[in-house]
């Protein structure tokens, strides 16, 4: 049974809250200020909090500041509790690293879903979880130059993190908390636009680093991540990582680099998307993505055709009429709702 800490000194509303979550089979304790909740935090070790920010004796942020600088209690995933009116409070919370906020008053499903959503992703340091396991840091004295070295720390040192397809690893909003890794698997970030339409911004495959926001302001995502197939990544916290590039500076210029070159690769998709053919949109996102996975000839691409066509710029059913045209042509071939590319020499001359 997972145990919640409910920091809330409004008493009807702690032991409403406080009865939807013990149906829900969790076991509650429960600190009417924030003096309280930092005691029955550190004594308990819950696997969640929840709190209220505007309270006696310690505000939330003032809860969350302690427990964040203990070792006991900082990976314990912490929510604050806020009314609608209270919007830079809620912007200020997350700002100081907050994994998530409910505003008041919440449904029974919004409290259920946040709690269930943090449970499933972040774990204590001392009790892993499923889909976590956190490995335990080591002194590393050692110079990091490269690219490598800064990728063999992430493998070293950094927590292991486990998503099966179709998991969310981050949503856009929340607070960046780690740089990622990716061990195995892939990973595509996406945006939704005011209409609800996904657009696939970026995908990371095996040995990419993915997940910045700023090196220099605490800032939240600005997409979404998922995992598109079952993944394993390795994260190093925001702090950790700063630290690391303040320490090696030689490291930062194969960074800029790197996303030197990630600039161009967009700049080259803005233009095909703004000036290419369909038929020459659809070759090169394939194209693209087969090599970004290392797909091979003849084996099969498992992604979903709206996810390629975002990528291309295009609709669905354009991109759809596109890949039938190839399939017609013997370059690629049907394989239920997935393709394979049968030869690659020809899709590249796609004009």
């Amino acid at each position: 049974m997972k145990t919640v800490l409910l920091i809330e000194d409004d008493r009807a509303l702690r032991e409403n809250t406080t009865e939807i979550l013990e149906l829900a089979n969790y076991k509650v304790i429960t600190g009417s200020n924030g003096l309280l909740g930092v005691d029955k935090a550190e004594k308990h070790l819950p696997d969640i909090i929840l709190c209220d920010i505007m309270m006696p004796e310690l505000d939330g942020y003032e809860v969350f500041e302690k427990l964040s600088k203990s070792k006991k209690t900082k990976h314990i995933p912490f929510v604050f509790l806020s009314v609608k009116s209270q919007n830079q409070d809620i912007r200020k919370g997350m700002n100081l690293g907050a994994d998530d906020y409910i505003t008041k008053p919440f449904t029974e499903e919004d409290l259920l879903n946040v709690v269930e959503r943090r449970l499933a992703k972040v774990h204590k340091i001392d009790e892993p979880k499923a889909n976590t396991i956190v490995l335990d840091a080591l002194p590393y004295d050692a110079e990091i130059k490269t690219l490598n070295d800064l990728k063999n720390y992430f493998d070293d040192y950094g927590s292991l993190f486990e998503f099966k397809k179709d998991d969310i690893i981050y949503r856009e909003g929340e607070h960046s908390n780690y740089i990622y890794l990716i061990d195995q698997g892939a990973v595509k970030a996406y945006k939704i636009d005011e209409l609800g339409k996904e657009l696939t911004t970026a995908l990371y495959k095996e040995d990419d680093i993915f997940g910045f926001t700023s090196f220099i302001h605490n800032v939240t995502f600005k997409e979404t991540t998922k995992a598109i197939e079952d993944t394993r990544l390795f994260g190093v916290s925001t702090i950790e990582f700063k630290t690391i590039l303040n320490a090696n500076p030689k490291v930062v210029l194969e960074l800029i680099e790197l996303l030197a070159e990630n600039v161009s690769s967009l700049k080259e998709q803005l233009l095909q998307m703004a000036y290419g053919s369909v038929n020459k949109k659809t070759a090169i996102t394939i194209l693209n993505f087969a090599e970004k996975l290392n797909y091979k000839s003849g084996d099969t691409i498992k992604i979903s055709r709206s996810d390629l066509a975002s990528i291309a710029g295009i609709a669905s059913e354009t991109f759809i009429r596109a890949l039938t045209i190839f399939k017609n042509e013997g370059i690629v071939k049907a394989d239920g709702k997935d393709f394979k590319v049968m030869d690659f020499e020809r899709l590249k001359k796609i004009k």
